[in-house]
């Protein structure tokens, strides 16, 4: 039987809008993309709350695909707000005509391999069913809300909100007395916001969290025409650092310097802010742990200068695990906001919260009265949006059984059971570990080829190798050892689900390493994949 379309695509964010591009434009496939949203821009598009905005640099948290679309956009800022992020992806889908082959406000619930595995049949929430040969997604490693259950929500009087599932229309807190959940990135964004505006703010806090200040500042008219005149270099730079960003480390072994040479370090990279912290210190932070204490110590003290309220410093400032064994979060004024009169912190490990009543929430002490709740408690990360459709690979396979213990993948691109079914950033890749334009575009390039060789060679089918897959999940669980990611209990393991299985998901290895390697699978004929006609 004849397909539908040569692919479909789930997902119209960052990764599904470059691979609709890369697919039906550079090589000339029928591809359908189908979006749950009513407008493109993924992660982008739902995170809507106040302070959203991105932690890499706006220049290079951006397609490199076009040197005509970089020289047209023009980025307003250092660190762009969510508003500003979902205008230029509107822009790359109305500049490259993307829009006609993306079906808006429709979710797909399910999808099964053919009987022989060289094809799929897709149900969507208005009960269609379409085929195509190739089935890719791109959903997104952040996109499946965690919403807690927390006993006594629903008698709840008031309104309540998740970050990651934000309404259009925005959120009133004036006048308003609000709770806010969580201090992961998300609600370390929000704080500053949504104390500026509400009444009274407290924020229930489990785990303090180490941050640096973004110091966001507009670009001058000489900075940008500097960027401009400098992207193919940037984005080179960015391709061959370990994270995707176009730094430079201060140096590779932290105690190969003088703690007031560290210090100096530490103190020029908090002063510039982001991410370049973390990345473009010393390059043993994240693999050894005295070296990592010197930068934990040095943020440590920044909290007690910045936090007037002992007490409250104290439980702002983490203890449990290393810098950059979480998720890194980047700021504006976190911790000033809480020396402000209207916002209070509540420590969940002092304290733990309870229960939901109808006026507020209650913690093992006392029960804090709001109008409002916001959740800002993440996502069920890299897995979460790939588990919640019903994705069913040979013999009706599902793919949460497949990955019942942990998600299991060769090179995070695919799961043996489930041929031609390629994940954009999945689990065993990167991803969230390095700037995601880059990894997004590597892993498309990566799948386009891979399509285009098959093609070119008369083959229907790829399946990763059971074995393979194996390897490569034990080299990825063998790099993970071999780093401090261990030493937090973070969404990086699963550890923000219940019943969640504890398996480091996320390639740890390097950007640079991980696309050598797939280029080397390339090479040899595609090893460690079934290719057949």
């Amino acid at each position: 039987m004849k397909n539908d379309f040569d692919v479909i695509v789930i997902g119209a964010g960052f990764a599904g809008l470059y691979a609709l591009y890369r697919l039906r434009d550079v090589q000339g496939l029928s591809v359908r993309v189908f979006e749950a949203g009513d407008g493109v821009g993924g992660t982008w598009y739902w995170n809507r709350y106040p302070g959203a905005r991105c932690d890499s640099e706006s220049f290079i948290y951006s397609y490199s695909f076009s040197r005509e679309l970089e020289q047209e956009w023009k980025w307003s800022s250092k660190y762009p707000e969510q508003p500003e992020i979902l205008r230029y992806l509107n822009h790359v889908a109305d500049r490259f005509d993307l829009r006609r082959d993306i079906a808006l406000s429709t979710r797909v619930v399910g999808a099964q391999a053919s009987e022989d595995g060289r094809g799929w049949s897709v149900e969507t929430s208005s009960g269609e069913r379409v085929t195509a040969q190739f089935l890719v997604t791109a959903v997104g490693c952040l996109s499946a809300a965690n919403v807690p259950k927390i006993p006594g929500l629903e008698k709840f009087q008031g309104r309540w909100v998740h970050t990651g599932q934000w309404p259009t229309e925005g959120v009133d807190f004036r006048a308003k007395r609000v709770g806010l959940v969580g201090t992961g990135s998300t609600g370390i964004q929000a704080t500053p916001r949504i104390a500026a505006e509400a009444s009274q703010l407290t924020v229930f806090q489990r785990t303090p969290n180490y941050t640096i200040p973004a110091r966001n500042a507009p670009f001058t008219a000489e900075q940008w025409a500097e960027i401009q005149a400098t992207y193919p270099e940037i984005r080179k730079r960015a391709r061959d650092g370990s994270a995707g960003f176009p730094f430079t480390l201060a140096g590779e072994r932290a105690l190969d310097f003088t703690e007031e040479e560290r210090n100096r370090v530490y103190e020029a990279l908090w002063q510039e802010g982001g991410f370049k912290f973390l990345y473009a210190s010393f390059g043993d932070i994240l693999r050894d742990k005295t070296a990592n204490e010197t930068a934990s110590a040095f943020i440590r003290a920044k909290i007690r200068s910045i936090v007037k309220n002992p007490d409250t410093a104290r439980r702002l400032t983490p203890t449990d695990h290393p810098y950059g064994s979480k998720r890194p979060p980047i700021d504006s004024d976190y911790f000033e906001t809480f020396n402000r009169e209207n916002v209070t912190l509540v420590d969940l490990r002092e304290t733990p919260l309870v229960g939901i009543t109808e006026k507020g929430l209650r913690t093992s002490a006392a029960e804090y009265p709001v109008d409002v709740i916001v959740f800002a408690t993440g996502f069920d990360a890299m897995t979460g949006a790939l588990l919640r459709m019903d994705l069913r690979g040979l013999r009706g396979l599902r793919l949460a059984d497949a990955w019942e213990f942990g998600p299991r993948t060769y090179l995070g691109l695919q799961t043996a059971g489930f041929p031609n079914l390629f994940t954009i950033t999945g689990p065993g890749s990167p991803s969230v570990l390095v700037n995601m334009p880059v990894t997004i575009e590597q892993h498309v390039d990566w799948i386009g080829d891979c399509i285009g060789h098959m093609r070119s060679q008369g083959l229907a089918r790829i399946e990763a190798i059971p074995e393979a897959q194996d390897a490569w999940v034990e080299h990825v669980n063998e790099v993970a050892r071999g780093t401090l990611f261990y030493e937090a209990k973070s969404w990086y393991l699963g550890c923000n689900i219940p019943g969640k299985p504890e398996v480091f998901m996320p390639y740890a290895g390097g950007q640079p390493t991980y696309r050598k390697r797939c280029d080397e699978v390339a090479r040899a004929g595609y090893e460690g994949f079934r290719l057949s006609a």
